[in-house]
């Protein structure tokens, strides 16, 4: 792995079920505990068939021991963060993959937060029957991440966020991508 390599990222559930599928991140950025991706337009497809393309830059961490990944959305009207509870990353050939575990947290660029999708957790937690570990490393998880955020730590610092934007774009330009 090296920046500017193109990698596919496949999210799943926990009975082990694709989820979705992106056909595009590029690493921006390698480090022992996390790799940061960007992608910009790219297909998402869901497991009913359905997909759709991103419409803005999106810069992406994807974390070794945390579970949780974020993605900064870099829209017109602001720096959006959509953060996935959701096991550590592994690499399989060209595709990042991790298991999903519902819980999302949606920060705005006014720096107000809403957890989402608790009822989607609790019928994935009975259905597939999450063990009670994973229920405790969740709802730790989402804790640390957002005192992350409370912080601008890590993905929630600004400056590094816009950092990554002209990474990508020199990238881009450099026809690297």
């Amino acid at each position: 792995m090296k920046i500017g390599d193109k990698y596919k990222i496949h999210c799943y559930k926990h009975n082990g079920k694709i989820y979705q599928a992106s056909e595009e991140a590029v690493i921006l950025d390698i480090f022992d505990d996390y790799i940061v991706c960007g992608n910009y337009m790219v297909t998402v497809t869901e497991t009913d068939g359905r997909s759709y393309q991103t419409k803005e830059l999106a810069i992406i961490y994807f974390y070794k021991h945390n579970w949780f990944n974020v993605i900064a959305q870099l829209k017109k009207y602001g720096l959006f963060y959509y953060c996935n509870i959701a096991t550590p990353f592994v690499i399989d050939g060209n595709v990042i993959k991790y298991i999903d575990y519902d819980l999302d947290l949606r920060v705005f660029p006014d720096g107000g937060y809403k957890i989402l999708d608790n009822n989607e957790y609790n019928f994935h937690k009975k259905i597939m029957n999450y063990p009670d570990e994973i229920d405790i490393i969740v709802k730790k998880e989402l804790r640390k991440l957002i005192e992350m955020k409370k912080h601008g730590l890590g993905p929630f610092d600004k400056n590094k966020i816009e950092e990554y934007h002209k990474k990508y774009n020199e990238l881009k330009n450099y026809g690297i991508i």
